[in-house]
């Protein structure tokens, strides 16, 4: 069902990305009310339009001639199509455009997050007390795969982060494996979130053994906190595990003295749609802040608050623009 839905979204992005590029003004201007319209009534929509827009912008690059017309659909044919062919090669190249992007969305982490055996909604935390009695919570957009036998008890991270409050059961270990490491414990408590290319792990009772293939394993007590690479398990910072916990629980991102950009991140990571900055232009901002992370409007409305030079522009629900004009008075 989903996968029909996500492949008539494309078809209806594409069907809007060939009406921008009528040769008629007035045309233009309705299907960019309406592109906009269509984009904004469905989560899904922004996404696969993005998607789209992605695509026929490396298409555009690739084909289009120095100063040529470059609008999307249009510049991705020039160099291939005559003028009386264009309408027929932009239908086809709708289509194929579709069918990439389908391709292009089923080998994504889409699928797996829609095929997990656990999974939370963007803006949702979910609670699920597991069959040996272990308490598993999945943070907002995340998903996780369950492997549990005779000899241990194994939780797949594909998507996101959780909490776990790991049961005893000295016959078999609990494995959290984040794609970077598998970690591994008897009776415990921590975070565990896959961030890119790296796993951060907040320890916040007991101890764990990480190990990273190819690399000896690191002993990550309470208190301690380490983010994970393929290059193995970093320097060890100290936390304050309360506070993480806290956190937690009551659904707030906790930053000191960190970048905007990756504050923004986390926003993004939380909310639908699309939220777009310039990292370079906000390159000089640094947040020290407590934001709710199930209300992500009131979290940006509190950055503004802090940094008057910032300019966060809500053009629909599904899609903010963060910019800062004036950064000459940044805070910090």
């Amino acid at each position: 069902m989903m996968r029909a839905r996500t492949e008539n979204a494309a078809e209806q992005a594409a069907h809007w990305i060939v009406q921008l590029s009528a040769d008629d003004p007035a045309e233009r201007e309705r299907a960019r009310a309406g592109y906009a319209a269509w984009k904004a009534a469905d989560p899904l929509h922004a996404t696969t339009a993005a998607g789209m827009e992605n695509l026929l912008g490396q298409l555009s690059a690739a084909r289009a001639p120095a100063g040529g017309d470059h609008r999307p659909a249009r510049a991705a044919l020039a160099a291939i199509a005559p003028r009386r062919a264009r309408l027929r090669q932009l239908a086809a190249a709708s289509a194929v455009a579709v069918l990439v992007l389908g391709s292009a969305m089923l080998a994504s982490e889409q699928p797996a997050y829609l095929l997990a055996d656990l999974r939370s909604p963007t803006g949702q935390w979910r609670t699920h007390t597991l069959a040996d009695g272990s308490r598993l919570t999945l943070g907002s957009n995340s998903a996780v795969n369950l492997h549990f036998s005779a000899g241990e008890r194994h939780v797949e991270l594909v998507r996101g982060d959780i909490l776990v409050d790991v049961a005893k059961d000295a016959q078999r270990p609990f494995i959290v494996d984040s794609g970077h490491a598998a970690i591994r414990a008897l009776g415990t408590r921590f975070t565990v979130r896959r961030d890119g290319g790296a796993t951060l792990l907040n320890m916040l009772e007991s101890t764990v053994s990480a190990q990273v293939p190819r690399h000896p394993a690191s002993i990550v007590q309470a208190g301690q906190r380490a983010r994970i690479t393929r290059d193995g398990v970093g320097p060890l910072t100290a936390i304050d595990a309360a506070s993480v916990q806290d956190a937690w629980r009551a659904h707030q991102l906790v930053v000191d003295d960190q970048p905007l950009a990756e504050v923004l991140d986390e926003l993004a990571r939380h909310r639908p749609g699309q939220l777009h900055y310039d990292r370079a232009q906000i390159a000089g901002i640094r947040v020290a802040a407590v934001l709710p992370l199930d209300d992500t409007d009131r979290a940006l409305q509190l950055l503004i608050d802090n940094f008057p030079q910032l300019r966060i522009r809500m053009l629909t629900r599904y899609l903010v623009m963060v910019d800062a004009p004036h950064t000459g008075t940044a805070k910090k």
